[in-house]
């Protein structure tokens, strides 16, 4: 059997670990990073989530009404593996050549706080280290629905991006963040789509004017909503599924061809054998850490999804500035320094924001004014008439006394680089009244601000 020691083990390959490790090698210090699978370098995002997701988007977004569907979807596959291919191999490369650092495929399990056992087939190794960080991510959450695991049309996110059959009917199983995005995307390529949603209504962390524009432009698009939806079984028919569900007591049924499980994720922990190693997990099972993402054993590191925080890239990247200054640092760098950390939902147009919603802003006691406005009647924002995309709209939540921008909920073209600006304008004090007055390029959705700022 095979022995390693290294200063620093990363187990997954995702954008905190890979990132620590690329520094760390670069610094002359010996690294290890196990990945279960060599399709998987670089983590989720370039593969199976951020990249290839927002890569079919975008054909499905340039799909023209004479297009067959199946050809358009088919080439989008295509063309999305082999971006996918090129960055998991530059990926690969980046820690690769590193003389400091070597990449080994397997599965990892903790046999001790220091030791990790790492198995590929016939072969065992052992790897032990001074400092360990798990960025193993996040895996679907399948609800306990009677013949859903077996049916052969049930299928997770990266089914379907690896798949090459355009679904004709494909049910989507929760309209949360992923699900809309899918609906989206899967309507634009030309399947028929229903959502079945379980609560009251669709995307509830948002202003309701905000979430019904949303579902407006996907129902107008041909996505079917069906909210207060309890999802009772799905059995297999003669050449397709037939899911079984329930609302307010009356039975209905929708046959599809695919069914989407995108009812949540949850930290990819089980067979980590982190009870080996003394490291404790939540009740949801993410490694439980402090602020600095130390878990119960000060050497082991948890980031990203992994440790139940925000599922987003860019938080596992700045996971691993928070844990480098602690390797390598002050250790002065925590997770309460983040302020006015924005999202993005890809649907067409996207939904972007970040800071208080105008129900969370008017919950916690402040007296607000609100600006928004349709992009369809933003005259200083031409780009979207350029484009050809004017649905959406702006809106900005701002405490009345102060001027400051306390939110925004931007749903219009380019808003997943508008909300970036807004986010930097909340975190150093920018003021509405500021935002709105400041120059802007021309013809820009940024010079936007100038007049929904104005109409508070």
């Amino acid at each position: 059997m095979d022995t390693m020691h290294v200063d620093l083990l990363v187990i997954g390959f995702g954008k905190g670990g890979k990132t620590l490790a690329a520094r760390l090698g670069r610094l002359g210090r010996r690294v290890a990073v196990v990945e279960q699978s060599s399709q998987m370098y670089g983590g989720t995002c370039i593969n199976v989530g951020c990249v290839p997701t927002k890569s079919l988007i975008f054909h499905a977004e340039r799909r023209r009404p004479g297009d067959r569907p199946e050809d358009t979807f088919r080439e989008a596959v295509a063309g999305t593996d082999s971006l996918t291919t090129m960055l998991r191999a530059a990926n690969f490369e980046n820690l690769d050549t590193l003389d400091t650092v070597t990449v080994i495929t397997g599965r990892a399990r903790f046999l001790d706080a220091q030791s990790v056992e790492v198995t590929g087939g016939t072969d065992r190794m052992v790897v032990t280290a001074g400092t360990i960080v798990v960025n193993t991510g996040a895996e679907p959450v399948f609800p306990d629905v009677p013949g859903l695991r077996d049916s052969a049309y049930t299928r997770t996110s990266t089914d379907l991006i690896r798949g090459t059959d355009l679904p004709s009917r494909l049910v989507v199983l929760g309209a949360g963040y992923l699900g809309l995005e899918f609906a989206g995307m899967y309507q634009g390529f030309g399947s028929e789509v229903t959502v079945l949603e379980a609560g009251p209504r669709v995307m509830p962390r948002e202003d309701g004017d905000v979430a019904d524009a949303v579902v407006r432009i996907l129902e107008d698009e041909g996505v079917t909503f069906v909210t207060g939806a309890q999802v009772t079984g799905v059995t297999d028919e003669h050449g397709h599924a037939t899911v079984h569900y329930r609302v307010g007591g009356e039975e209905r049924t929708a046959a599809a061809d695919g069914v989407l499980v995108a009812t949540g994720r949850r930290p990819a922990t089980a067979g980590l054998g982190l009870e080996a190693a003394g490291v404790r997990t939540t009740a949801s099972g993410a490694i439980e850490v402090d602020e600095h993402l130390r878990s119960s054993q000060p050497h082991i590191y948890a980031v990203g999804d992994v440790n139940g925080g925000p599922q987003f890239t860019y938080i596992s990247l700045d996971d691993s500035r928070i844990v480098a200054d602690h390797i390598l640092g002050s250790g002065e760098r925590t997770t309460a320094d983040r302020v006015a950390v924005p999202y993005t939902v890809f649907t067409t147009p996207a939904l972007s924001r970040v800071g208080l919603s105008e129900r969370q802003a008017r919950d916690r006691g402040h007296e607000v004014r609100i600006a928004a406005k349709p992009v369809a009647k933003i005259a200083s924002m031409p780009r979207a008439k350029i484009v050809g995309e004017t649905r959406g709209l702006m809106k900005f939540v701002i405490d009345a006394a102060t001027d400051q921008v306390l939110g925004a909920a931007l749903l219009s073209v380019d808003s997943q680089e508008l909300i970036n600006t807004v986010a930097l304008a909340i975190r150093h004090g920018v003021t509405a009244g500021e935002l709105r007055d400041a120059v802007y390029t021309h013809p820009s959705s940024t010079e936007a601000f100038n007049e929904v700022l104005a109409s508070s």
